[in-house]
């Protein structure tokens, strides 16, 4: 007789919607206000073989990662905002190439761990178990943001609202490994 369990999850314990942490270093302020992230997903490309009754699918060697996107709350010197809004001034540059160099010589990272050009930074979202202790970390290597939302703000509001903003980060590749507490 076979056990009908064998290979079932043991664990009924589920992740919860609010158990995690981020943190960048290159915008430091935004993690800590963090209300909403996602961990992406990924599609492996299958391109086709032709052949002369139909197309055949054949596995692909290429990922295609999904954006990460970050909502948090906006603090009211708007410091975590304009940490978004100078990364990404820095990047492009919109008015000198001075733009850029400044962008480089204000994070705070030792000048000989900096590298040549200095552009992206690394991140790491740490998933909390339903106890808030941390069971997973997810490790973003080469982040870089490239859209950052609008503010929006309505005198109509009844009620007090906190506001929010959306970025969307591009990264190199992500890796999802157990935590390790020492």
């Amino acid at each position: 007789m076979t056990n009908s369990f064998a290979g079932q999850i043991t664990d009924r314990n589920f992740l919860q919607a609010t158990g995690f942490r981020f943190s960048v270093a290159k915008a430091n302020k935004v993690g800590f206000f963090g209300n909403a992230i996602n961990v992406p997903g990924f599609t492996l490309g299958s391109p086709n073989q032709p052949s002369y009754l139909k197309m055949i699918p054949r596995v692909g060697d290429i990922l295609d990662f999904n954006d990460l996107r970050i909502r948090f709350l906006i603090d009211q010197n708007l410091e975590n905002y304009m940490q978004i809004q100078n990364w990404m001034r820095g990047l492009g540059f919109p008015d000198s190439l001075d733009e850029i160099y400044k962008f480089q010589n204000s994070w705070d990272v030792p000048k000989e761990q900096r590298s040549e050009i200095n552009l992206t930074s690394d991140g790491t979202l740490t998933i909390l178990s339903a106890i808030n202790n941390p069971l997973f970390v997810v490790k973003f290597l080469d982040m870089f943001p490239t859209s950052l939302s609008d503010i929006n703000f309505d005198s109509t509001l009844t009620d007090v609202e906190y506001l929010t903003a959306d970025v969307t980060f591009k990264y190199l590749n992500y890796t999802i490994e157990p935590f390790d507490c020492c």
